[in-house]
């Protein structure tokens, strides 16, 4: 079979799926019927099953509708209806016309919308709503309409209540011959013909969105088209690029062009210009603005391309075109996507590249049973008539949701796909003793993950009769060992007072822990410089040590055999010692058992053993081994009337990947598919800059775990989120106002240390000292307890630097965030930041390196204070 011909044959449908079939279970006698039905898209399901209303209605199961069916005799191809990364559900939902009415509907969360199909936005005005929706809009337009009619003008008219009747009496074209932008979002437009007809007059039209419109969810692709044909100068439609997408488009991606700045100019150019990163994720490209080139935009470093197709784009051309990028460092892209599906041709394409998806480019090239299922009662959708179907889908939908991850041979993807089945697949519902297994397949018509479909296979396991209920079971393969009863919790109503018992027990368990104290033994470090005046020669993998290291003491080997110091970022394990030969009495910038810090999990376990639930630290669950626990302490907050918001965050991922932030019990525990988490009580009063969630980055020097010999970088930075802080369930899926870590998503604002601190100072009318005085004292007792809990972590010839992590809650009291290893240092190189502790002196940024190496190794104290 050649590289790009269709499969034909089962032995090379075989082949190519070998790995799949296996994975899937899918009895071998079943796989040639399975090649037939993929390949001949044979959905026979509806001569097999009917669907069947329970529940009240508030639910749907599956019956067998034919005669008979012996196990293991037939499979059905069952289709995907939603499939979605989590952070676009909310988008989507809102976006794709028909997407949140069939999901709805499958999710029995439309009942009281049944006796009344009518759309509420369909419901015609009365006189005297109309009249108040026409004042309001004419307000906006009189106030525009002051900056001039024949300026350029950006109109936002989103949610105002416009029907097309409003919308035609506007006469915006000849109000503002000008127009740039119109945002009709969230309005009540819902004929096609006269939506095209008003728009499509305004001809100097960039940007169009007609969003969550009656009008697109029949017209949709009519509209589009009409729209696109009517305006040559259309360069956005409902956030997406246009084949006309220019520079226009690329500055309103960066918020260089809005509202206030709605034209190209000179200053636009510069701006573009200057930018080193760029996010054209989700934008429906098909081939890049003539404006995305080098010539344009010569500082890029990060480039995101995901969610687009860019068919329009050879991948010749299309790496040809990104190795034009000379700055380029950090790319984002589908794998499979517009560059194929291999992520180490990718990078062996782009030399160039230090991070692909976030991922650094050297290590990819590197490369017993507590309740009773049939007693169990079932979590029913809960909603209310006042919310929208877009809310009523988010809360019902981890009742439906199942995931995968795609990978090839190289590379796993960071964030997990959720998907919801068609009708069918979807009224499956949960038996211990389940007459039909599910298990999602990628079929590969061409042999390829670039061309793979993604479907579910059922197959009947055991024999099925007229009438029978056709059920899976939801945790197959999971067994007590892995919490099964736990985890029925996210389906069923299961028995409250064992978790609320299993809670109170830990609880005790560790308010029974005695606090580790701090134990200031005399430091036993002293420099290592020979005294024959020899310099230290030093191995790294790290651009930033080779840059920036320049102190004469140290000069940089590439051997790291003759390296008297090994400064890297991959774990020097064992096996790499004797795969490199690096030697005992070489320093090495990791202690023995760090993980006890760095990995999430070991960090609460770690704080947890020696300190049992100090206030710095948030309520925090391994979700691999005290499910049970947080089960409990979610039950006990709701019966009291607590807050129940918490987030999810991988072990040991860095950059906030695959971390959700979540108040729905069912969210969490399914989220556990996913990969191993911590659950962590979420901080939902933090202290703000501006109405802005920010934390602390702090860097800790470590010279010794024996005794504690640890100094805190007299220089810290702040890292500011990009939204103001809210907590509206629809927030949770924006990253930028939840999360601070803006380096890899989003846009990142710098702010000088010193100039947050004043204006934080005279915002909250705190001292910063009484705040640096706890987060010292925080960042000793971190350190200690993993000295008094894991003594085996210390090594004379260790010596290292870490990242910690810290937030403040509403009274100013530090949390402990998380300690990262080998941490990104590329704020503390690149800006001469003035400490607000210490000396008070520049730590200039140049200088970074040399002061970590200085204190570590030359026994020096400049720009660091003991702790």
């Amino acid at each position: 079979m050649s590289d790009h011909s269709k499969i034909t044959a089962f032995d090379d449908f075989a082949k190519v799926h070998a790995i799949l079939l296996a994975a899937s279970g899918i009895p071998p006698a079943l796989h040639r019927q399975l090649f037939h039905k993929l390949s001949s898209e044979i959905f026979d399901g509806g001569n097999f099953f009917t669907i069947e209303q329970c529940e009240g209605g508030r639910q749907r199961r599956l019956l067998f509708s034919a005669q008979f069916l012996p196990m293991e005799s037939d499979i059905f191809l069952i289709d995907h209806a939603w499939t979605f990364r989590l952070s676009d559900a909310l988008r989507q939902l809102k976006e794709v016309p028909g997407l949140v009415e069939r999901m709805a509907a499958l999710m029995c969360v439309d009942l009281d919308l049944e006796s009344n199909s009518i759309d509420v936005r369909e419901v015609e005005f009365g006189e005297n709503q109309k009249n108040e929706i026409m004042k309001n809009v004419l307000k906006i337009l009189e106030r525009e309409m002051e900056r001039g009619s024949h300026s350029s003008t950006w109109l936002e008219l989103e949610e105002l209540g416009i029907n097309d009747d409003i919308l035609s009496s506007l006469d915006l074209s000849s109000r503002f011959p000008n127009l740039v932008a119109l945002n009709l979002w969230g309005n009540r437009l819902q004929n096609a013909d006269t939506v095209v007809q008003e728009v499509t007059k305004c001809k100097n039209l960039r940007a169009l969105w007609l969003n969550d419109n009656p009008v697109l969810e029949n017209c949709g692709s009519f509209v589009a088209n009409a729209i696109r044909e009517g305006i040559s100068s259309l360069e956005i439609y409902n956030s997406c690029f246009t084949n006309n997408s220019s520079e226009w488009a690329l500055g309103f991606c960066q918020g260089i062009i809005g509202m206030d700045n709605p034209n190209i100019s000179i200053e636009t150019a510069n701006a573009l210009e200057a930018i080193t990163s760029l996010d054209l994720s989700d934008r429906c490209i098909n081939s890049l603005p003539k404006a995305f080139s080098p010539a344009v935009m010569p500082s890029l470093s990060h480039i995101n391309l995901k969610g687009n197709h860019l068919d329009g784009v050879a991948i010749d051309d299309l790496l040809n075109l990104l190795r034009g990028f000379t700055c380029l460092q950090e790319l984002e892209v589908d794998i499979p996507g517009p560059l194929g599906n291999n992520a180490v041709w990718i990078l062996e394409s782009l030399p160039r590249l230090s991070s692909l998806n976030g991922i650094n480019a050297s290590n990819i090239l590197d490369s017993g049973k507590h309740v009773v299922d049939s007693a169990l009662k079932p979590r029913l959708p809960d909603f209310t008539l006042a919310q929208t179907l877009v809310d009523r889908v988010i809360g019902a939908m981890w009742l439906f949701l199942m995931t995968y991850r795609l990978a090839d041979e190289e590379k796993i993807d960071e964030t997990s796909v959720w998907y919801v089945m068609d009708e069918l697949g979807s009224a499956l519902r949960h038996s211990e003793k389940a007459n039909f297994r599910v298990a999602p397949f990628l079929f590969m018509p061409e042999g390829k993950l670039q061309s793979a479909v993604s479907y579910s296979v059922l197959w009947p396991t055991l024999d099925v009769n007229y009438g029978d209920e056709c059920t899976r079971d939801f945790l197959f393969g999971i067994g007590e060992e892995k919490q099964r009863s736990a985890r029925l919790t996210a389906w069923f109503h299961t028995p409250e007072n064992y978790f609320t018992q299993e809670f109170k027990y830990y609880k005790r368990q560790l308010e029974s822990k005695g606090l580790c104290p701090t134990n200031k033994e005399p430091p036993i470090t002293k420099g290592i410089l020979p005294s024959n005046g020899h310099p230290l020669y030093v191995y790294t993998d790290i651009p930033q040590v080779e840059e920036f290291l320049s102190r004469p003491e140290f000069v940089q080997t590439t051997d790291p055999k003759d390296a008297d110091i090994i400064w890297a970022s991959m774990q020097v394990d064992e096996e790499v010692r004797k795969a490199v030969g690096i030697k005992d009495n070489q320093y090495i910038n990791q202690f023995p058992f760090e993980a006890c810090l760095v990995m999430k999990h070991h960090l609460a376990e770690t704080i947890h053993e020696a300190h049992g639930s100090p206030e710095w630290l948030q309520p925090t669950y391994n979700l691999e081994t005290h499910l049970s626990q947080l089960i409990g302490d979610y039950i006990t907050r709701k019966r009291v009337g607590f807050d129940n918001l918490w987030i999810l965050k991988p072990w040991n991922m860095a950059r906030t990947i695959d971390t959700t932030v979540t108040d729905d019990i069912s969210a969490i525990i399914r989220l556990m598919e996913t990969g191993p988490k911590i659950c962590q009580k979420y901080i939902e009063r933090p202290a703000l800059f501006k109405g802005r969630k920010f934390d602390l980055r702090y860097i800790v020097l470590v010279r010794s775990m024996k005794p504690v010999e640890i100094f805190l970088a007299d220089v810290f930075w702040v890292r500011l989120a990009n939204n103001q802080f809210t907590l509206e369930k629809s927030s949770l899926f924006e990253y930028e106002t939840h999360f601070t870590v803006m380096n890899y998503i989003g846009r990142i604002n710098h702010m000088n240390t010193p100039e947050f601190v004043q204006e934080f100072e005279e915002e909250h009318e705190v001292k910063w000292f009484d705040i640096h005085q706890r987060v010292r004292t925080m960042i000793r007792s971190v350190f200690d307890s993993a000295a008094t809990v894991h003594p085996e972590m210390h090594s004379p010839f260790s010596r290292a630097m870490y990242g910690v992590d810290v937030m403040l809650d509403h009274l100013f009291m530090p949390k402990i965030l998380e300690v990262t290893y080998c941490p990104d240092c590329s704020r503390a190189c690149k800006y001469d930041t003035k400490a607000i502790v210490g000396e008070r002196a520049v730590m200039k940024g140049h200088e970074f390196f040399n002061i970590v190496f200085g204190c570590l190794f030359l026994d020096e104290m400049n720009h660091v204070t003991p702790l």
